[in-house]
């Protein structure tokens, strides 16, 4: 019976066999309702996975998870990207155990293992206008995959979309609402459902791809090869990330993620005098802090607001 096994054969179970480490990974992406979440959990413990199998170790065990830990950190990962890591693993341990295919006291030590501190709240980085509008003239148009990128970098700079919902962004979204152009139903993080005005610039950037490369049904970004032709389906989260990271090196502002345009798109609309609570519901965030964390503050050393504190001192 499955509770006289030893705790090493537990162990066994969980990190032995690829079908019984699909399994338990299931079980915990299956227990969180967010997407987004789904995602992160599903890369962190594949992430973990491959480190596992590089070197023997002892088990799925307080040790390993400890030295996973570690190699994290010497990796240079922030906080909040070790935290989410060591989430996933936590996760893992607990419905292992849940189900009978780790011991319990295994996965009450793998629970017992420090994560890191978070050192404050990301604040992220922003473009401003000029640096947008390089980034968006950057893609050679002449080519079909140039055509798909400068769209996809114009859905990201001008309607504020995560990286996942660009992926999974189909015909079906774009529709006349109002007599404008608009994203409509988008389900974003923690199932919130929005609609997202489309710029003018960001449906012309659309149009030409889509014309140029025949596809008018199902989701609107495709990959493409080198001869021009579309050759799947849907494009990945990755290829997004991978596209942006190749155009912002080229326009000397490495380092720029996804999310970072979401955030300029924020910025940007704050600055042209939008509300703030237009900009929250653009974005979909359930708080208005949240929003106020995009727009990030820049102090004005020049026009200092204590300046006007009309007080005197004599001499």
């Amino acid at each position: 019976m499955l509770n006289n096994r030893t705790p090493k054969m537990n162990e066994m179970i969980v990190l032995g066999k690829i079908a019984r480490w699909e399994k338990v990974k299931a079980l915990v992406l299956d227990s969180v309702s967010s997407p987004i979440t789904k995602r992160v959990y599903n890369m962190a413990l594949n992430e973990f996975m491959e480190w596992f199998q590089q070197a023997p170790r002892p088990g799925f065990t307080k040790a390993t998870v400890h030295a996973w830990r570690v190699s994290l950190e010497e990796r240079g990962l922030g906080s909040s990207s070790i935290i989410i890591r060591m989430s996933a693993i936590r996760k893992l341990a607990a419905e292992a155990a849940d189900n009978g295919l780790l011991a319990p006291d295994l996965a009450a030590g793998i629970r017992r293992v420090k994560s890191v501190k978070s050192v404050g709240i990301r604040v992220g980085n922003w473009l401003s206008q000029r640096q947008a509008q390089t980034l968006l003239s950057t893609p050679d148009i002449s080519t079909a995959s140039g055509l798909r990128d400068r769209a996809i970098l114009a859905v990201l700079l001008g309607c504020g979309l995560r990286r996942s919902e660009v992926a999974a962004l189909t015909f079906a979204h774009v529709q006349q609402r109002d007599c404008r152009w608009c994203i409509v139903d988008l389900v974003g993080k923690h199932g919130r459902i929005r609609t997202a005005p489309m710029p003018t610039w960001v449906k012309v950037a659309i149009d030409a791809w889509t014309s140029a490369s025949g596809v008018a049904t199902g989701h609107v970004f495709r990959p493409v090869n080198r001869a021009s032709a579309v050759t799947g389906e849907r494009l990945g989260e990755k290829v997004v990330w991978q596209m942006l990271k190749q155009y912002a090196a080229a326009v000397g502002v490495p380092g720029i993620a996804p999310h970072d345009l979401r955030r300029t798109c924020a910025k940007l609309c704050r600055a042209a005098g939008g509300e703030l609570e237009q900009i929250q519901l653009l974005l979909g965030h359930a708080s208005v802090q949240t929003t106020e964390r995009y727009l990030g503050t820049k102090q004005d050393l020049v026009h200092a607001p204590n300046d006007a504190i009309k007080l005197r001192v004599a001499i």
